[in-house]
C-alpha cells in the first residue's frame, strides 16, 4: 500500500508525534538536571565537642589567637622620612631595641645651634663675672677711702652704677645660658623621639612601612600602624561567649580549643581571666547562621607552648572554636 501525503492529517498524525517528542525532550532535561546526591566529605571539617564534653553540659564559643600582651601598635611621635628600618616580621626584639628611625637632620641642626648658644652664653658669663669683679673692687676702693674729700660723690655714684650694671649683665648671661641649655635639651629630646624603640620584649608581627617612605602622625582612624608586635610566648586566645550563655559558664575551667576547620587538633587551654565588660561582638566567623547584633563576654585563655611557635598549630589572628564546661545542672 503506497503512502499518500495528501491523506496526511496534521491534527491526527503530526501533532501527536510532536507531543511525544516534546515529552521525551522534557524528560531528558529533567533527568539530566537532577542534583548530585552522592555523599562526599565536607570541604572544611565542622567543629565538634571533645569526647569528655560530648554528653555533658557545655558552652561553645569562637575566638581569635592573640599575643599575651595583646597586639601593641607602634607609631611615631613625629612626622618625617624613614631613614632606617631594622626589623622584619617574625623577628624577636628586646625592650628598648631600635625598630626604625625618622629623619633627624633638622633636629640635629637645632641641637648644634643650641650648643653654640650655650658656649656663647658661657663666654658671656665669664666676661660678666670679670666685669662685676672689677666694678665691685673699684666701688670697695672708693668706699674704703678714709678722707671723704679725696673721692667725689659723683665718682662713688658712678662706681655703684657700674657695679649694679655688671651684676645685671651677669644675671642676663646666666638666663641666656639656661635658655640655650633648654633649647639643647629640647633638640636632644626631639632626636630621641625620632628613634623609635620597642616598648616591650616580643615578636614583630607586621611591618607596614619601608625605608624612604614618609610617615605622618596625622593618619586617620583607618590608618595602619607602622609596626605591630606582641609577646607571643605564651599566646592567648580571646573567646567570645554569647551573653545569653554567659551565666551557664563554669568560670575557671579549662577550655578545649581547636583551629577553625581542624576539629581533630584539639588542645587544652588554661583559664587566665574574664574581661569585666560585656561588649558588642566584633570577631565574625562568616557563618550563615551567625548573629552579629549580640553582645559577648570575652574570656582569655592561655594556649600550651607545644601548640604555638614555629612548630605549633596556632598563629596570631587565627580563628578558633572552643568548648567550655557549663555549671552543673545547667
Amino acid at each position: 500500500m503506497a503512502f499518500d501525503i495528501r491523506n496526511l492529517s496534521f491534527t491526527r498524525q503530526i501533532l501527536p508525534v510532536i507531543a511525544v517528542l516534546g515529552l521525551v525532550i522534557a524528560a531528558f532535561f529533567i533527568l539530566s538536571g537532577q542534583p548530585d546526591r552522592e555523599l562526599s566529605e565536607p570541604d572544611r571539617e565542622p567543629p565538634r565537642a571533645p569526647e569528655a564534653l560530648a554528653n555533658a553540659a557545655r558552652v561553645a564559643g569562637s575566638g581569635v589567637v592573640e599575643p599575651s600582651s595583646e597586639v601593641v601598635q607602634v607609631g611615631s611621635a613625629l612626622s618625617g622620612l624613614v631613614t632606617g628600618l631594622f626589623v622584619e616580621p617574625g623577628d624577636r626584639v628586646s625592650e628598648g631595641q631600635t625598630l626604625f628611625t625618622v629623619d633627624a637632620r633638622q633636629a640635629r641642626a637645632q641641637l648644634r645651634e643650641a650648643e653654640a648658644a650655650v658656649r656663647e652664653a658661657q663666654a658671656a658669663i665669664a666676661e660678666a663675672r670679670s666685669a662685676q669683679a672689677t666694678a665691685s673692687s673699684q666701688l670697695a676702693l672708693y668706699r674704703n677711702v678714709s678722707d671723704p674729700a679725696a673721692v667725689s660723690r659723683s665718682e662713688v655714684i658712678r662706681a655703684e652704677g657700674e657695679a649694679s650694671a655688671a651684676a645685671e649683665r651677669l644675671r642676663l648671661a646666666r638666663a641666656r645660658y639656661e635658655a640655650a641649655q633648654a633649647r639643647a635639651a629640647s633638640a636632644r629630646t626631639e632626636i630621641g623621639r625620632l628613634t623609635i624603640t620597642a616598648p616591650i620584649a616580643g615578636e614583630i608581627l607586621a611591618v607596614n612601612i619601608r625605608k624612604g617612605e614618609y610617615v605622618s602622625t596625622m593618619g586617620g582612624g583607618g590608618a595602619q600602624p607602622f609596626i605591630e608586635m606582641g609577646q607571643t610566648q605564651p599566646m592567648h586566645v580571646r573567646i567570645d561567649i554569647d551573653e545569653e550563655q554567659a551565666p551557664r559558664l563554669a568560670l575557671g575551667e579549662p577550655a578545649t580549643v581547636s583551629p577553625r576547620g581542624a576539629a581533630g587538633q584539639q588542645v587544652q587551654a588554661t583559664f587566665v581571666r574574664a574581661e569585666p565588660r560585656v561588649v558588642p561582638k566584633r570577631s565574625l566567623t562568616n557563618s550563615a547562621a551567625e548573629r552579629v547584633d549580640v553582645r559577648v563576654l570575652q574570656l582569655i585563655y592561655e594556649l600550651p607552648a607545644s601548640a604555638t611557635g614555629d612548630g605549633g598549630i596556632f598563629r596570631v589572628g587565627q580563628q578558633v572554636d572552643a568548648y567550655i564546661p557549663a555549671k552543673k545542672g545547667q
